[in-house]
């Protein structure tokens, strides 16, 4: 296997994402100069059809944020010690890193330390690379020192390079230490049923009560070891400090995440989550060439497991660092390559097409369900922002001389149109704020207007920081022109 076997086995179907929006880009400009009444009709069917989805939208995230605030109310520790089996669970933690300062390091075992729930129930996996070796090793020698005695158990490892088969990642850095984990279990025969897997990137601080709800709902879910379980995912650590594009994508990928939370049927695994030890022996760990781990693991249990597999809400959150380079340009283009690499998930779409056709004992209606999903989901982050905010009023630019009604009205409908979505908008600020950790006392008090006031940026970074990256994602994976893993930029 080559470092990009997994791509190029079928090839229409890496470019039919790319295929799907330059085809309808083309389309649009096409009828906007030599059909602009077709154009209009099809814009205002359009933007319609996303007013009832940001309406649609908003009531999910309405719903999802009533269930945040009862959960974040909740002592689940009491609650969980009301169960007799419930110290038989043992936590693996995971955390991988590459070239993060030892405060970065030093933070993420603290927040573990301050968990409210047992710290000898966490057996904890610190992974650096050979390519930040010396750093790496200085690094763990004195994290062991301070925080040797306080977990059930604390192990570095170090994640060789160029290894045959794998590109330098997080999922290769995973796979690799899920051996040292075995060998740990093995030797101490711990029952893999017991044991929940959390990969968290190694900036993640979850809430104290996590652990505890996390081990109440795996206990008591009908089938714990045929599910993932995805916390609220806040971009909070460093929020007041983040430029104001970087704050409006956090907050907006929050809010898509709550959209997602309270409809486990499309949900996948994103980011830093939690999963049984079982599941990744099964599937043979995370796959070592790619760089969407987060939600593959998830595509792997469900194909390992023919459908049977899901994932399971958990309303609690855990923070992480907002993107920050080295100045405002630098962080601009360090966001522009997160988002690319998000929008790399559409390598997910072939390889479900292709291991969809070998699962013949895998229900249609799933295999549909979820190619629909994706396909779905990735022609309209590339396109949506697009024919809404740019192509969008090309017809109006290229029909003058007509009198049809239709041109002449449209511009009052679709304004109308417009403010109606403009509640999403407002709704997402006012949330968000609610969302926002303490204001550090360095920070000015008038920030807390910048934060309402922000979001009218939103329209120039759905583009921006939406579209165009996963434009450009789409459009190279139809080139064949791979993306390898990019490591984003943070700082304390």
């Amino acid at each position: 296997m080559t470092m990009y076997g997994q791509y190029g086995k079928y090839r229409f179907w890496e470019a039919f994402s790319a295929i799907l929006l330059w085809t309808t880009f083309f389309l649009a400009v096409f009828f906007s100069l030599f059909q602009p009444i077709v154009a209009v009709v099809f814009i205002i069917i359009f933007d319609l059809y996303w007013t009832l989805r940001v309406l649609y939208f908003v009531i999910h995230i309405f719903w999802a944020y009533k269930q945040y605030r009862h959960h974040l109310s909740v002592n689940w520790l009491r609650k969980l010690k009301k169960r007799d089996d419930w110290e038989k669970i043992y936590h693996v933690m995971m955390l991988p890193t590459y070239k993060e300062s030892l405060p970065v390091l030093r933070d993420a075992l603290k927040s573990l330390q301050q968990a409210k729930y047992p710290n000898e129930k966490f057996l904890v996996f610190v992974g650096g690379e050979e390519r930040d070796k010396a750093n790496f090793e200085k690094y763990a020698r004195q994290l062991h020192t301070e925080f040797g005695d306080i977990f059930g158990h604390l192990e570095f490892t170090v994640h060789p390079k160029d290894l045959p088969g794998e590109i330098p990642g997080k999922g290769s850095n995973l796979s690799f230490m899920a051996t040292s984990v075995k060998a740990y279990l093995d030797q101490n025969e711990v029952p893999y049923e017991d044991v929940i897997v959390s990969a968290f990137d190694i900036d993640t601080a979850a809430h104290p009560q996590y652990f505890a709800l996390l081990t109440k709902t795996f206990l008591e879910s009908p089938n714990p070891l045929r599910s993932s379980y995805q916390p609220v995912i806040l971009f909070s650590n460093n929020i007041w400090n983040a430029s104001v594009p970087v704050r409006v994508e956090s907050f907006g990928t929050t809010f898509w995440l709550f959209g997602e939370l309270v409809r486990p049927e499309r949900l996948w695994t994103f980011s830093s989550h939690s999963m049984p030890w079982q599941m990744l022996v099964d599937v043979g760990y995370w796959e070592k060439n790619m760089v969407s781990e987060d939600s593959r693991i998830f595509l792997q249990g469900l194909l390992h497991y023919n459908g049977e597999y899901r994932v399971t809400p958990i309303f609690l959150p855990v923070s992480m660092d907002a993107v920050e380079g080295d100045g405002f340009w630098d962080t601009m283009k360090a966001l522009y390559k997160q988002k690319r690499r998000w929008a790399w998930g559409v390598e997910h779409g072939p390889y479900m097409v292709g291991k969809f056709r070998e699962k013949k004992e895998l229900p249609w209606r799933i295999k549909a369900r979820y190619l629909f999903n994706h396909f779905e989901g990735m022609y309209t982050w590339t396109t949506a922002p697009m024919l809404i905010f740019v192509l969008g009023y090309l017809p109006f630019f290229f029909s003058s001389g007509e009198t049809a009604a239709i041109i002449a009205n449209s511009p009052f409908t679709l304004e109308w149109m417009m403010r109606i979505a403009t509640i999403g908008i407002f709704v997402t600020g006012v949330l968000g704020l609610s969302l926002l950790p303490p204001r550090p006392k360095k920070v000015k008090w008038y920030q807390w207007i910048v934060m309402m006031f922000q979001w009218a940026l939103l329209p120039i970074t759905f583009i921006i920081f939406g579209a165009i990256p996963a434009i450009d994602a789409q459009t190279r994976l139809a080139l064949g022109k791979y993306l390898g893993f990019n490591v984003t930029k943070k700082k304390r």
